[in-house]
């Protein structure tokens, strides 16, 4: 009963509002109609290897986009809850950074929503991780904070550290498909304090934005070298041809 008063004082004092544009809403982490409707969340047909959505329905047959045919993923499945354009793009921005760590809790449960057909065999939640001195000037990882609360909703098993960016890059905003490959190299390893967690297990990588997926190609090769039996990926957003 005290409990029930002092959440009642609090949502009086501090009411529900819409994580995208601050409107009150009914309940916490949520948003509001209008921002709702903006944001463009992935349904339907999807491709099996990126998310990216498909024309069509499904025949049970494995499909895939022009895009992961042309280039063959190194990961087994992949998905995406948002298209990363109009509000989806706003959210990730401002959860990348604009200090919004309270976006994290609703779009976990937004990618384990889309998720569910890459969760089976348990698999253990790893964020794409930051090099130390973006860390250090950001103070978070975006897709470690989505990584734990996936972790918290699914009861699923979470290691932030198992992956270890070694090397800076520089960005990769712009550069082509071919550049951002070089740019990364060998930037990621396993962390080989970590690597007991990793022998025979199936991984789930989980970023904030897909974009070339060569970040993500490179934290697959390191989980596979690392002793991964299988690597998923998902991300909170997808970046498509328009």
């Amino acid at each position: 009963m005290m409990l029930k008063q002092i959440q009642m004082a609090v949502s009086l004092i501090y009411p529900p509002r819409c994580i995208g544009c601050g409107d009150l809403v009914d309940s916490d982490f949520g948003l509001c109609g209008v921002c709702w409707r903006e944001t463009p969340f992935i349904g339907g047909t999807v491709c099996e290897s990126c998310g990216t959505p498909l024309p069509g329905s499904a025949d049970g047959f494995r499909l895939d986009c022009d895009d992961c045919m042309a280039h063959p993923r190194a990961w087994s499945q992949g998905r995406a809850a948002l298209l990363y354009r109009d509000q989806a793009r706003s959210l990730v921005l401002a959860l990348k950074h604009g200090d919004r760590g309270d976006i994290a809790k609703p779009a976990a449960s937004w990618i384990l929503t889309i998720a569910k057909p890459l969760l089976e065999n348990d698999p253990i939640i790893v964020p794409v991780p930051l090099h130390w001195s973006r860390l250090l000037k950001r103070r978070y990882n975006q897709s470690a904070l989505l990584a734990l609360q996936m972790a918290k909703q699914s009861q699923l098993q979470c290691c932030v550290d198992l992956l270890v960016r070694r090397k800076r890059t520089e960005s990769l905003d712009g550069k082509t498909r071919e550049q951002r490959y070089v740019a990364l190299g060998d930037a990621i390893i396993c962390n080989p304090r970590q690597k007991f967690n990793l022998q025979g297990r199936v991984v789930l990588l989980v970023d904030d934005v897909m974009t070339s997926g060569a970040t993500l190609t490179a934290c697959t090769d390191a989980c596979l070298r690392g002793g991964a039996a299988k690597v998923r990926v998902v991300t909170l957003a997808r970046v498509t041809k328009q």
